[in-house]
């Protein structure tokens, strides 16, 4: 069952401007919901059918299994590619990031996987991250090293592609593009509402001294984009994954909690978490639910406005 985290933050939300003071009921509490058996939670993605949410435990090798119904948890596939990132196709389908297979995989309605991508130019990948699914059903993805690197989070290997980039797979013909070629270690990635921005995360400050730490945004152009700018640069830790509610406001991970900007790049408000927090999504009957993977706990927060229809 979940267990409240209220013995230790009361009132876990954190205004920074006026803005930000719609999203909060002040009597939530940030829920525990699984606690403390994950080494590095990532990548949660929420089924609405049967009302659960999937999630990975990287160095564990496996994805976990929240279900909203009875609050119980359980293990959903071991071992799984040292899974990363995951999202929900237009068919309800989970789409995931290997690490381990350096692939983007999808798991059909019956069980089995298929390789959605795995090689570019006849390169394979170094360790698909986190993506995302336009409405036109292309998936977009980011491809640093981090399964790489080392055995902790995938298998230690030499990069064949020489760096890290973002990726398109076109929805009808699979046809893989390369989209970003910029970054130092392109992370979580997001789009607007309307689907004219496309936010992208920089996490390179782990492998170059003073490295990015910021999202940048782009505008969309049909199967490219173009004018990447800064977003946002993290104040405290590093982004990674992160959402979009249906006002197109981001609520992004960092070192001490969500954080969550304005569409205008102005950070106007916190939710404070006891763990670094990788990754989140919303989920629910009505998409209010910010679902929070922690380092080793998952967590859950009512707000007061929806995610986007895309989650």
């Amino acid at each position: 069952m979940s267990k409240p985290y209220d013995d230790i933050l009361p009132t876990p939300f954190e205004v920074l401007d006026p803005r930000g003071a719609g999203l909060f009921n002040g009597t939530a509490k940030l829920d525990r919901l699984y606690v403390g058996g994950c080494r590095w939670a990532e990548g949660p993605a929420y089924f609405p059918a049967g009302r659960y949410l999937v999630w990975s435990d990287i160095p564990n090798n496996r994805m976990m299994r929240y279900d909203e119904t009875d609050g119980s948890v359980s293990v959903f596939r071991s071992p799984s590619q040292y899974t990363n990132g995951h999202t929900v196709d237009r068919q309800g389908r989970l789409v995931s990031c290997e690490h381990g297979g350096r692939r983007v995989s999808r798991t059909e309605f019956d069980g089995t996987v298929t390789t959605l991508a795995d090689t570019f130019e006849g390169k394979r990948f170094n360790s698909p991250n986190d993506l995302v699914v336009k409405s036109d059903e292309s998936i977009w993805f980011t491809d640093p090293a981090y399964g790489i690197d080392w055995d902790y989070e995938g298998h230690r290997s030499k990069s064949e592609i020489g760096g890290c980039h973002v990726y398109r797979i076109d929805g009808k013909s699979g046809k893989i593009t390369r989209v970003a070629d910029d970054f130092e270690r392109p992370n979580g990635l997001a789009f607007s509402p309307d689907e004219k921005k496309l936010y992208i995360a920089d996490t390179g400050a782990t492998h170059v001294e003073n490295g990015p730490r910021h999202i940048r945004v782009f505008d969309v152009d049909g199967d490219k984009l173009k004018n990447g700018r800064l977003f946002a640069t993290c104040t405290h830790g590093l982004f990674d994954g992160f959402r979009i509610d249906e006002d197109g406001r981001i609520w992004t991970s960092a070192g001490d909690g969500v954080h969550v900007y304005d569409p205008d790049g102005t950070l106007i408000a916190k939710v404070h978490v006891p763990e670094v927090v990788a990754n989140v999504c919303f989920g629910g009957p009505a998409r209010n639910r910010l679902y929070i993977c922690g380092t080793t706990s998952l967590y859950a927060y009512y707000v007061l406005v929806r995610g986007d229809k895309t989650f």
